[in-house]
């Protein structure tokens, strides 16, 4: 077999059907691919956080979790952003072919699989996507940090160091709001004058900044991720609640079981104006009271 330009390539075959499988292992094989099979979506989605393969071949109809919803959570994972997946359909299948694009696939081939077709198909797509990693791993060696974000606030891919700063940060549900909200706002204005939105950090990670730089074709926004300033709790309150500076300061000693006459005294305030922004607070967080409005800034500040 002549040599495919991308070296002795992983590629992961899901397909339920035992016929197909044989015939594409011998292709497979035969032109120097090693070859992992998994029998339906969850074996495939458990077997991909042991081994990353160059490419994936999917096939659109399966029991359980079909492939365009095995596709769309395998998309969900960074490592596996640039992974191109291929969908596999029968030829009366042609009207899945838009929603496997959509899901993510990159392209698709019609059972029965002719062998030199596919093998011609996967050697395009694994050069391609190599290509794009190299380029992202370049970016992340000169110390730059890159993530492609969906408008859902998911992230499409990232480099090594922008994955590893939003770890943890986006399976978060208050930071996953913040930043579809970020999102949005970036969607609809220039990039010149898009804020940056800034994430509190968790006890096991530092603050992040994320600043648009540009936009996909497909929607997706990019991203500059670097470590954000460490943010005062008020501060922190203020930019995920959305209330004042001085509300803020009164919701994080508030959040620490002081009454108002002990806010009053620490930050030198009438004990009727502490109470005065308790009740805006109340308004502006939708909670009725003390112990509501004191969990919601506790899941704010991730504590």
């Amino acid at each position: 077999m002549e040599d495919l330009g991308f070296g002795r390539g992983i590629v992961l075959v899901v397909d339920d059907s035992p016929d197909t499988l044989g015939a594409l292992i011998e292709a497979l094989e035969a032109a120097g691919l090693t070859t992992l099979v998994a029998r339906d979506g969850a074996a495939a989605l458990e077997l991909l956080t042991r081994v990353e393969p160059d490419v994936i071949l999917l096939d659109a109809v399966m029991p359980g979790i079909d492939g365009f919803e095995t596709c769309r959570r395998i998309k969900q994972r960074p490592a596996l952003g640039t992974t191109p997946v291929v969908f596999m359909t029968g030829l009366s299948d042609r009207a899945h072919v838009a929603e496997a694009l959509r899901a993510g696939g990159v392209d698709y081939v019609a059972k029965p699989v002719a062998p030199d077709e596919l093998i011609a198909r996967i050697a395009v797509h694994v050069v391609n996507a190599r290509l794009i990693t190299d380029a992202r791993r370049a970016l992340d060696a000169a110390g730059r940090g890159v993530a492609a974000l969906s408008p859902d606030g998911a992230v499409v891919w990232a480099t090594p160091r922008a994955e590893a700063l939003l770890a943890d940060l986006t399976d978060r549900p208050d930071t996953a709001a913040r930043l579809s909200r970020w999102l949005a706002t970036v969607g609809g204005a220039a990039l010149s004058d898009a804020e940056p939105l800034d994430l509190p950090g968790t006890e096991a990670g530092s603050p992040v900044r994320l600043a648009a730089i540009g936009r996909a074709a497909s929607g997706d926004v990019l991203a500059r991720v670097t470590p954000g300033a460490a943010t005062s709790p008020s501060a922190a309150l203020s930019a995920a609640l959305g209330v004042s500076e001085r509300e803020g300061e009164v919701l994080a000693w508030l959040s620490q079981g002081k009454s108002n006459r002990d806010i009053a005294a620490i930050l030198s305030l009438s004990p009727r104006t502490v109470t005065k922004h308790v009740e805006t607070i109340f308004a502006k967080i939708g909670v009725e009271n003390r112990t509501a409005a004191a969990a919601r800034a506790i899941r704010a500040l991730g504590q």
